[in-house]
């Protein structure tokens, strides 16, 4: 489940009927005013701010617009015209499971247990149900009855392996979660984002989702952008969770390139670096410090270890 290679080497896109990754419809260059410099200047005079919160994004009182880590890195994932996924991506099915988890875990549902006298790592700490209480997202509700009525706790490696149902224990497959891609597409169709089509594939006719807001898709690339450039702090521990969790289970998921395609060379470069900066971070330290979220951390590193 390694994900901390592959951040070499851009790949060009054009439009939205590339084969392997996303087109940009309707987003101008977001990179144009960024630079190290000023990045600077930024967090010495705004270090008490929440610098990767996006309030044009966070304040929108359209709930509608409001998605959750799985809708946005499917969002991500999706070509803007076609309606699905690239055929060549077989990351992004974990990537979503590894969402699920992290999204239980911002929203307070599991935990990982408590380290102890032994310091236990975080890829053998098990998963602990914390509340069991619905969050009224039905894929999140089930992956949280899947965790409760299992047997014993397992930690969060194997959690995203029975979700997706990467499992070589046939036991273990009646906890994969499934149809997930489509089960998020149509959340968004019926947030207005994406809608519903049949395409005829020679052989076969596929249900698509073409994307309809492009305001939606713009808001969430802007954010990844700003989130590793102008609003960069350098301190993983002062970045908005949610916004952090977005930007590595994106790489985890390989969509995170499709949010960095419309940016120059240059910040293209920068934000590459700093996503590697992320990746290489010590994820037990992280994970210890004050006010930060175990279960994030947990998840970071099952695909980045």
């Amino acid at each position: 489940m390694n994900r901390s290679d592959g951040l070499v080497q851009r790949r060009r896109v054009v439009n939205s009927s590339s084969g392997n990754s996303l087109g940009q419809d309707g987003l101008s260059d977001q990179g144009g005013g960024f630079n190290e410099q000023n990045n600077g200047a930024d967090n010495d005079t705004n270090s008490s701010k929440d610098f990767n919160s996006n309030p044009t994004v966070e304040d929108d009182s359209d709930k509608a617009t409001r998605l959750t880590l799985m809708e946005e890195v499917l969002l991500l994932g999706l070509k803007d015209k076609e309606g699905y996924t690239s055929f060549w991506n077989d990351c992004i099915s974990s990537g979503l499971r590894g969402c699920i988890l992290a999204e239980l875990g911002l929203k307070e549902r599991i935990e990982l247990e408590k380290t102890g006298m032994r310091k236990r790592g975080l890829l053998v700490r098990k998963v602990l149900v914390k509340n069991d209480s619905q969050t009224g997202d039905v894929l999140l509700d089930e992956a949280l009855k899947h965790l409760k009525e299992y047997d014993s706790p397992e930690p969060v490696q194997s959690w995203i392996e029975y979700l997706s149902g990467e499992t070589w224990n046939p036991l273990k497959l009646r906890y994969q979660l499934k149809n997930v891609r489509e089960r998020l597409a149509k959340n968004l169709v019926e947030k207005g984002v994406l809608t519903t089509e049949k395409q005829n594939f020679l052989l076969f006719d596929m249900t698509t989702h073409p994307l309809t807001d492009n305001l939606a898709k713009t808001r969430l690339v802007k954010k990844i952008q700003e989130a590793v450039l102008c609003r960069w702090v350098n301190d993983a521990s002062r970045m908005d969770k949610r916004t952090l969790a977005l930007v590595m289970l994106a790489h985890a998921a390989d969509v995170l390139e499709n949010a960095f395609a419309p940016l120059s060379d240059d910040d293209y470069e920068i934000a590459m670096r700093r996503v590697r900066i992320l990746l290489e971070l010590d994820f037990e330290a992280e994970a210890a410090k004050t006010n930060a979220n175990p279960v994030l951390w947990a998840v970071f590193a099952a695909f980045t270890k």
